[in-house]
């Protein structure tokens, strides 16, 4: 769109801008794409630890730190964009964590020259195990697309109003809807993985990742205040086909 950043915004119905062109969306949706793929790739493998004070060591998944943050910037593509075009990143998102891991899998598998040393290493770092793949690409399909159709709708109910109860709101079912998905498909019947101690994992997850959403809401707001600002209208999905399916923005 072309708003100026001191123009009053336009309350516009997503229908009205389909197939119209924004200023930073690209942008957001590579930051979207980046950071999903890179916490996947750089935290995923890592178990980190912290002593917390009259706790003691609490370890946790290092990508723990960074993959809520795509969670953050799909709230402002839906609220700044329009369910629409956060579907069309939600699909770019998968089709790339779909290419990160057959490539993974084919360098994985290339015979390694006989000088060279850092196969094991690599093979440690890279070598995905299949079925908490499948687990975490599914679980992130579901989960971003939960979180967009709740905020899209809340956005209608609250009038545009209140964005901290959509943004928060959404993650809670968003972030519930990953972690139902992705640990039983992930760990349930694993050696070493009792049910209680699954449910455990799972429900500590949960709680640090809507923690990490409201600890990073006056982001949010900085964010999508500009971005509004910049492209000069407030999308309202009054008359989107909210299927996950439909290729059209």
């Amino acid at each position: 769109m072309n708003g100026g950043e001191n123009e009053p915004l336009r309350a516009v119905d997503a229908q009205a801008v389909s197939g119209g062109h924004f200023r930073y969306f690209d942008f957001v949706m590579a930051a979207f794409v980046t950071i999903l793929l890179l916490s996947n790739v750089i935290g995923a493998g890592k178990r980190a630890v912290i002593d917390l004070p009259w706790i003691g060591p609490w370890p946790f998944g290092a990508g723990i730190l960074f993959f809520p943050v795509s969670y953050v910037l799909g709230d402002v593509l839906t609220e700044v964009y329009g369910y629409a075009r956060a579907r069309r990143c939600i699909w770019a998102g998968f089709g790339a964590m779909l290419f990160m891991v057959f490539m993974s899998w084919v360098v994985v598998k290339l015979p390694p020259d006989v000088g060279w040393t850092g196969q094991a290493a690599y093979e440690s770092v890279f070598g995905q195990v299949p079925r908490i793949v499948a687990a975490s690409i599914c679980a992130f399909w579901a989960g971003e697309f939960a979180n967009s159709f709740v905020l899209a709708k809340m956005k209608i109910w609250t009038e545009g109003k209140h964005l901290w109860t959509r943004t928060i709101g959404s993650t809670v079912v968003g972030q519930g809807v990953d972690s139902l998905i992705f640990y039983p498909l992930a760990f349930f019947g694993a050696p070493d993985w009792p049910v209680q101690a699954m449910l455990m994992v799972m429900l500590s997850q949960f709680v640090l990742k809507v923690s990490w959403e409201v600890l990073l809401t006056p982001f949010t707001y900085a964010v999508v205040g500009f971005l509004k600002r910049r492209e000069g209208v407030d999308v309202f999905d009054r008359h989107t086909d909210f299927t996950p399916f439909r290729a059209k923005v």
